[in-house]
């Protein structure tokens, strides 16, 4: 029997009941998340500055076959040791006046990349923002290099890590887009494949201002729980092997010990409530446990039951290959295939999200 930590039960032991004290339980979890795994993350720039930068492709005024505009962005914000900045793209989509955003996190600069289909995003009437997390600070131990070297480190085991950080700059982002009028404020997701599914996941947790919630392939110290890991999943002790630097230090003391752990990844979940949570799993992606991913999933319910939300509706047992769960304000679906971000994918998070979109 596997246990895990109760989601409302206090840190004292006393029962969480309603949304009141949910607030206060949010704050516990959210302060253990920060000090045991990811790392403190600053507060949000005051101000976030945008510009549409000059000497655009004429190719980009109408593209994805005439259906939208792109924009070449840049995002600029004083951080605590001077001025940071990153670029990113925008699709606008054509004729209408305010269009719903998914705003991804993504892994290579190419405006039009295997990752997401921007033209049929566009024909689903979306915006879409494009961060490629290598322009906020790169993938690796370099403490120094971007974004992570405009901020003290207090070298004390819970410094953030990178994935912190580049859920950080999606947040900025945000700061900006949410100012341009043809943006729909009311109506953004975030979204991320793998380790920037991870990123998408605690960003969400962090800002209210994200509707909708997309997690794909997350897996380990994303939406999959570390304790009750399948065979061939990853665990905390392979992830903090290889990338120390996506989290704090005293992640590493948990390698091998996941049940001394005071949380497991149903906490991150939790914080997303009452938003809506979509996870997407593959059948051949064993190393991201979409067993567990979808556990955590079921697991996180109770919250969001709190502020009387239907939370996870599946069935008490695995979803079938191809087969998705969405009636209720948590979705999960597992496709076919390897660990991937693919149009299938994309087409089951913009049909759920579409049912759910605040509409005039």
């Amino acid at each position: 029997m596997v246990f895990y930590p109760e989601l409302l039960k206090f840190n004292d032991g006393s029962d969480v009941g309603c949304t009141k004290c949910w607030s206060r339980r949010r704050e516990e979890i959210l302060e253990i998340l920060q000090r045991e795994e990811y790392g403190y993350v600053p507060k949000l720039p005051e101000t976030v500055r945008g510009e549409i930068l000059s000497g655009q492709d004429p190719e980009d005024v109408r593209c994805c076959s005439g259906h939208a505009e792109l924009l070449r962005l840049r995002i600029s914000f004083d951080a605590e040791k001077g001025p940071f900045s990153f670029p990113m793209h925008l699709f606008r989509p054509e004729g209408k006046e305010k269009a719903p955003l998914i705003l991804l996190l993504n892994f290579r600069p190419d405006v039009y990349d295997k990752y997401y289909p921007a033209e049929e995003i566009i024909d689903h009437g979306f915006a879409l923002g494009v961060i490629y997390y290598e322009d906020v600070t790169k993938d690796n131990g370099d403490m120094a290099d971007g974004l992570a070297g405009l901020y003290e480190r207090r070298n004390d085991g819970t410094d953030w890590g990178k994935l912190a950080m580049w859920g950080f700059a999606a947040r900025c982002a945000m700061s900006y887009l949410e100012t341009l009028p043809f943006i729909d404020r009311e109506n953004v997701a975030l979204a991320g494949h793998s380790r920037l599914g991870k990123a998408a996941l605690l960003a969400s947790a962090m800002d209210g201002r994200f509707k909708f919630t997309i997690s794909n392939d997350s897996g380990c110290c994303g939406a999959a729980y570390e304790r009750g890991k399948h065979p061939g999943g990853e665990t905390v002790a392979d992830i903090t092997r290889v990338f120390p630097f996506w989290f704090c230090g005293n992640m590493k003391k948990y390698a091998g010990r996941p049940e001394e752990m005071p949380f497991d990844q149903h906490f991150l979940l939790s914080l997303i409530a009452p938003g809506y949570l979509l996870v997407g799993s593959a059948s051949g992606d064993l190393w991201a446990d979409p067993v567990s991913e979808e556990d955590s999933c079921r697991a996180v319910t109770p919250v969001w039951k709190l502020y009387g939300k239907e939370g996870y509706l599946g069935g008490d047992g695995p979803c079938e290959t191809n087969g998705s769960f969405d009636a209720g304000t948590i979705a999960y679906h597992k496709r076919d295939g390897i660990h991937f971000l693919g149009r299938q994918d994309w087409l089951r998070y913009m049909d759920f999200m579409e049912k759910h979109l605040d509409r005039p």
